[in-house]
């Protein structure tokens, strides 16, 4: 009980950011018209929603999400689906847009989106800030975290997973010592170092940081006036305090696995497209059925699913996730996640797909590893994912193969920004 009421003070001294405004280019198409934490994810959910529902599960809810870039739906999404908390308890989400309110220009990095909301930061005193990335998929209490950092008396310390040498470069790569001590960081470098022992594995930045509030302000504030800098926490602020601050290592653990936790960095089509097909595996390492744990989201008001036979064909489900109002009448579904009010019409064969919000799919088609992007009308007969050469006519299609196809690559018109 006094471990428990120890962590639920420092939660509640705590300030959550989640930075929300990148412009997610990597995931091409799909970010054409929405913030890449609006996009969606597991068949309800909008990718934000996870680090959302970790601070409120956390018990860190004072909670700012730093937007920018084409944020509407990001914004409408937050408003309609996480007004639930009590502002008279001090509980709150704040949407912090760029506003220019210290110089006439937008966030230049993630550094300079805090230091632009700094007055805002302030005037809530927490003792803690919390920084997010709003593109990432997991679970996860901040409040073990947070013990970790006051216990190791650290200025700033770096959440932290293991993932194979192979893919390091993409991430900012950590060097630390038997007592948790970061020796040194480098962002996305050409030869990640592995771990001691591990050849195969490098310990990475999740893009989380817990920072003691003085520590964060006075590092943002003396990045803003060095020339040259990028104004990043990975590329510039974290590499600094290495050399002059007690910088912390927290490694994110699955205690009853004994191996780091699950984690995902869905910020390429191929990656999220891999993390939503995870989801239909009879055993996903990502449990949204864990109710101790639930994933928070905006909840429509929609029929259930329903499958039925129309022209001779069974309306068949398999090994998939099919949200509310959706329709599959004679077709078919296998290893796919349809989000709502999704129409599936007889003939048609849907394989290792992701269907989002508003798609029909008309008849006698078949699709396989595609991402079908909201409002899509899948004319009668179209085969996609079949043949490369005609896909790569029509639509974007990933390094690992992936066929994205929009509205506006049908030539189809549906309101954007959704």
């Amino acid at each position: 009980m006094s471990t428990a009421r120890y962590v639920s003070r420092l939660t509640r001294q705590t300030l959550a950011l989640i930075l929300a405004g990148g412009r997610g280019s990597r995931l091409r198409d799909l970010t054409d018209w929405r913030a890449k934490p609006a996009v969606p994810f597991g068949g309800k959910f909008r990718i934000i929603d996870f680090a959302l529902s970790n601070c409120v599960n956390s018990g860190v809810r004072q909670i700012g999400v730093v937007t920018q870039y084409k944020s509407h739906s990001l914004i409408r999404h937050i408003q309609r689906g996480w007004g639930f908390l009590r502002g008279e308890l001090g509980e709150f989400v704040e949407l912090l847009p760029a506003q220019q309110r210290i110089e006439a220009a937008w966030y230049a990095g993630t550094a300079d989106a805090v230091l632009q909301n700094l007055d805002i930061i302030r005037s809530h005193r927490p003792a803690f800030i919390l920084i997010l990335a709003g593109d990432h998929i997991y679970k996860m209490d901040y409040g073990t975290m947070l013990a970790f950092h006051v216990e190791n008396n650290a200025d700033v310390t770096v959440g932290c997973v293991e993932v194979p040498l192979a893919e390091a470069s993409s991430f900012g790569v950590l060097a630390v010592d038997s007592n948790s001590r970061v020796q040194s960081f480098r962002e996305k470098p050409a030869d990640p170092s592995p771990i001691p022992g591990t050849p195969d594995k490098a310990l990475v930045s999740m893009g989380i940081y817990v920072f003691r509030t003085e520590a964060l302000c006075d590092r943002v504030l003396a990045d803003h006036r060095l020339e040259g800098s990028h104004h990043d926490f990975g590329r510039d602020i974290i590499p600094a305090m290495v050399e002059n601050a007690k910088v912390a290592a927290f490694p994110f653990r699955d205690p009853f696995r004994k191996r780091s936790a699950y984690w995902r960095d869905v910020g390429t089509v191929d990656s999220l497209w891999q993390a939503n097909l995870e989801l239909t595996e009879p055993s996903p390492e990502l449990d949204l059925y864990d109710f101790s744990w639930p994933i928070w989201t905006f909840q429509e008001q929609l029929p259930a699913a329903r499958f039925v036979t129309a022209d001779g064909y069974s309306g068949v489900a398999e090994d998939a996730i099919v949200a509310g109002g959706c329709l599959v009448k004679g077709g078919r579904v296998s290893r796919s996640v349809l989000f709502s009010r999704a129409t599936v019409a007889p003939g048609s064969e849907i394989e290792q797909t992701v269907v989002f919000p508003d798609v029909s799919v008309g008849r006698h088609c078949c699709i396989r590893r595609a991402m079908i992007d909201r409002g899509c009308r899948i004319p009668d007969g179209m085969h996609i994912g079949i043949d490369p050469a005609i896909d790569a006519q029509h639509f974007h299609i990933s390094p690992g193969g992936i066929v994205v196809v929009t509205p506006e690559r049908l030539g189809q018109d549906y309101p954007r920004g959704l």
